[in-house]
């Protein structure tokens, strides 16, 4: 059986179907107190690059070319235990990414709920 791979943000309520939560953003999110966020795990060194990140700005105009760099971080070194990390994880039963990003179609959040689901195949 395939693993469900979901993602969305972090302030949501936690649910019972959410399987492992992992964040996935590299800073912490405003006003979020780590005992409220029902996290597995932190994954910041799977996030994109802090120059990345600042680029895009969560622009959707800039979303295509964004993903195309970040899936391109993906391959380096600096991200490849975590990614590697990341794709065991989604190996398992439940998977659900969380970011602080409001349009979380537009995060890396989906980016890596697509890569993992293809990475699977």
């Amino acid at each position: 059986m395939a693993a469900k791979i979901t993602y969305r943000r972090i302030y949501d309520d936690s649910t019972a179907q959410d399987g492992q939560r992992v964040l996935v953003d590299r800073v912490w999110p405003r006003g979020m107190k780590k005992e409220d966020a029902h996290l597995d795990e932190w994954l910041r060194d799977v996030a994109p690059s802090t120059a990345l990140r600042k680029w895009y700005g969560h622009d959707p105009e800039r979303f295509t070319e964004f993903r195309r760099r970040y899936l391109s971080e993906l391959r380096d070194d600096d991200h490849q235990e975590a990614a590697g990390h990341l794709r065991e994880l989604a190996a398992q039963d439940k998977l659900t990414l969380l970011t602080a990003t409001k349009d979380v179609d537009h995060s890396q959040a989906a980016v890596l709920a697509e890569w993992l689901a293809k990475k699977k195949r």
